[in-house]
């Protein structure tokens, strides 16, 4: 009978703490899920462009804003005024290995890329600050390089959406920028044996 009671009284004291604990869960479920969940889409891509030989690696991560009709440079980016390459974050360049960019020496590692758009040409910025929003931060003493490129106008090519991509050249690549009917062309040195390929690819919005 003792060890009856015993029993009893233990299911009814785990059957209580039982139901607490389930009383309790959806609460727990509802505040995780504010937590967790995922952030909304964005209508400008989060891309990732790379270029890679048998020793070096170059990755750019940058979003990608759609034309949507509307005229890009002059008017939704001026000239003469900084850009951050893109929407969203600043673009930022990783290189694995000490390179060239238009024929200027730059340390191997991550830096962020701002440019100047104009009517006949850019200015490129290669900048120390990482994990910028826009250019709203943007410190010009923490320039590391700059240079101009040249404007090329490509009317029966429209690009809807604002893109980067490498081209292979002998030794090294061209970083290719492309929106509406305008390219420039970036050249990037790693080395006279370079044997390159490039891709690229969507990474998570």
């Amino acid at each position: 009978m003792k060890n009856l009671l015993i029993s009893f009284f233990s299911f009814l004291f785990i059957n209580s703490i039982c139901s607490a604990q389930t009383s309790v869960l959806p609460r727990l479920i509802k505040d995780s899920v504010k937590i967790i969940q995922p952030t909304k889409l964005r209508s400008s891509p989060m891309l990732v462009a790379f270029f890679k030989t048998d020793d070096t690696y170059i990755k750019i991560v940058y979003g990608s804003p759609l034309k949507k009709d509307r005229k890009i440079f002059g008017d939704l980016v001026p000239y003469g005024k900084l850009w951050r390459t893109g929407a969203n974050e600043a673009t930022e360049i990783t290189f694995t290995k000490d390179i060239k960019i238009s024929g200027k020496s730059l340390k191997a590692g991550t830096y962020t890329i701002f440019t100047i758009p104009n009517a006949n040409s850019w200015t490129v910025l290669i900048n120390n600050d990482l994990g910028q929003w826009g250019d709203y931060q943007y410190k010009p003493e923490n320039d590391i390089l700059s240079f101009e490129i040249p404007v090329e106008k490509t009317p029966k090519e429209i690009y809807e959406a604002f893109i980067i991509k490498f081209e292979d050249l002998d030794e090294g690549a061209n970083m290719v920028m492309r929106w509406d009917d305008i390219k420039i062309a970036v050249p990037i040195s790693i080395g006279s044996n370079a044997s390159a390929s490039s891709k690229s690819k969507k990474k998570n919005k």
